[in-house]
């Protein structure tokens, strides 16, 4: 039987990149995933894609903007309603902001960032820790970060903050919960062929990159039932194929 048989799994920002990548995998492995993200059509076409897998009944489809944090909780409650667990979180969802000196960002540009990036993943696992506890197979939440998140690069002051900001918090909830079931850790990508890489990054070849497929492979390992690591940042690069 495929190796998340029977589970369920929870991926934001799963229209396009990473987050469809991640999605397709897991429906692969036999899980019923949860889809959240923006843009419907796109939500529907990976259903179908999903449905073409074999999985007859497709996904979950969310369409939710993740600044609507209130939104977060009533779909926590639909999940507690309907399966009463949560296996599997993939925290994909981000903004990129604007690549600009930090004294140009405009106010609302900062709060976009703090409310995508930081504050509706605090959400998540305020609304989700208790369904990822229920797991029989202990719940797994994976968080996507970045290299932006190390050092200071200039100009990328914005999306560098808000990503520094969720390692911390990542890496504090998964200390919080070192005595229980709970594996939880983040993972850095690195530069991939995206459309957020893209739009940062307009000159850049993009088949120069590896393609988010390859991303949601590495990624893997980190969101099956076996992972027993918890409070790890993962690259990409160095890290790829193993957990542990």
């Amino acid at each position: 039987m495929p190796a998340l048989d029977g589970q369920i799994a929870l991926v934001t920002g799963a229209s396009r990149g990473i987050g469809r990548a991640v999605a397709l995998m897991l429906a692969r492995k036999g899980a019923h995933v949860i889809a959240l993200a923006r843009n419907v059509g796109e939500l529907e076409s990976l259903d179908d894609a999903i449905k073409a897998l074999g999985q007859k009944k497709g996904a979950t489809l969310v369409p939710l903007d993740m600044k609507d944090h209130a939104a977060i909780d009533r779909l926590a409650a639909s999940i507690q309603s309907r399966w009463g667990v949560l296996d599997i979180l993939a925290g994909n969802a981000a903004v990129l902001g604007p690549i600009t000196p930090v004294e140009h960002i405009t106010p609302q540009k900062f709060q976009e960032l703090l409310d995508v990036n930081l504050t509706a993943n605090w959400r998540l696992i305020r609304a989700l820790a208790p369904l990822l506890r229920a797991s029989n197979a202990g719940g797994r939440a994976v968080f996507v970060s970045s290299g932006a998140a190390q050092g200071a690069k200039p100009f990328w002051g914005g999306y560098s903050m808000s990503k520094a900001a969720l390692e911390s918090l990542v890496k504090i909830w998964a200390a919080e919960n070192a005595g229980t079931g709970l594996r939880i850790n983040l993972f850095n990508p690195g530069a991939t062929r995206t459309g957020m890489r893209a739009t940062a990054m307009p000159g850049e070849d993009p088949m120069t990159l590896p393609a988010p497929e390859l991303v949601a492979e590495a990624m893997l390992p980190w969101l099956l039932p076996d992972c027993s690591a918890t409070g790890r940042t993962v690259n990409f690069r160095k890290d790829a194929g193993r957990c542990g």
